[in-house]
């Protein structure tokens, strides 16, 4: 065989070898609705790499962010119908799809970051990403998206002064709720229509982490952000049953591992994006931060405690675990 004819028999060999290598490679396709300079996507892309790493390229995620293939809510549907590969949803409105949820948006039920790092850490965690297994999903990683709390034109230090205030909410009854036992007048709106409806004034108020006030730039259209710090929401990185089903069990406990690996990176870094934020809103935005006596809030909440508790045996329990983490 003349050299010309091994050269050609060669690249044949490889393109084959590229073809077969591509036919058993998979991309999963993660949405989400945050930037790309968003603490969440960065934590989301290590996943993707170490899941690469761990079953040498046979898996990768694609991430599109900026909610590139639909809302939170969106995305989610087309996670349960098979559509979607994957998506970063939040506790908030992931409680619409799973009930065991709805006890981590509870405000005032984390006493710290502590608290909250043991809950998602460990077992207590584990059964709730698992308890959505017969909806079309389970869930892979937390992601800390820290304490929320509520900003806007006004410093707010006590309940009386959200009463009668329009406060931008997430679709979550647990939101909802919240907001009305604190007196404010509960608006759900989509968070990409957010940063418009507090510069026209649609609301007064809105309630997030500080990031808020940086990635998505709502420093720049409020004067103030009180640190009440309700609830701790954290992001929640899914997969679909069908996608799940597909993996051999080499490939799901590779996902595992690179999720959890996230989780733990992701909570390092967390911390230093919300300080950062609030520094460069308070020094270069113009926002004042303002300290707040936490005590008549919690007070004015307890109730959903108890409210949410009597929906379910399941959901009773769940939340006296919770909250035994925090000894």
């Amino acid at each position: 065989m003349t050299t010309k004819a091994l050269r050609h028999t060669a690249l044949i060999s490889a393109a084959l070898f590229v073809s077969a290598a591509s036919a058993q490679a998979q991309t999963l396709r993660l949405n989400h609705n945050n930037p790309e300079d968003h603490p969440t996507h960065v934590s989301m892309q290590y996943m993707s790499e170490r899941l690469s790493e761990l079953t040498d390229g046979e898996l990768d995620i694609r991430i599109y962010a900026n909610a590139q293939l639909g809302s939170q809510r969106e995305s989610m549907e087309l996670v349960q119908n098979c559509t979607l590969d994957m998506a970063r949803s939040n506790t908030a409105e992931l409680e619409a799809f799973e009930p065991m949820y709805s006890a981590m948006n509870l405000p005032f039920i984390f006493e710290s970051e502590e608290h909250f790092e043991r809950v998602i850490n460990g077992d207590i965690g584990q059964d709730i990403l698992n308890a959505s297994r017969d909806k079309g999903f389970i869930g892979v990683a937390f992601l800390t998206e820290g304490a929320r709390s509520f900003y806007g034109d006004r410093a707010i230090h006590s309940p009386a002064d959200l009463e009668g205030l329009k406060v931008r909410v997430q679709p979550s009854p647990s939101a909802i709720r919240m907001v009305e036992l604190l007196g404010g007048s509960p608006t759900p709106i989509d968070w990409g229509e957010l940063y418009s409806a507090l510069q026209q004034g649609v609301v007064e108020m809105a309630e997030n982490n500080p990031t808020a006030l940086t990635n998505a730039r709502h420093g720049e259209v409020v004067s103030n952000f009180s640190l009440n710090e309700h609830t701790i929401i954290p992001s929640v990185v899914v997969i679909s049953s069908c996608a799940w089903d597909r993996m051999s069990e080499d490939q799901q406990e590779a996902m595992r591992q690179a999720a959890s690996e996230a989780q733990a990176f992701h909570s390092e870094s967390w911390n230093k994006a919300a300080m950062a934020a609030l520094e460069t809103a308070e020094t270069e935005m113009g926002v004042e931060i303002n300290e707040v006596d936490k005590a008549p809030f919690i007070e004015a909440v307890m109730p959903m405690h108890d409210e949410v508790a009597n929906q379910s045996a399941e959901l009773a329990d769940l939340i006296s675990r919770i909250k035994a983490e925090a000894n």
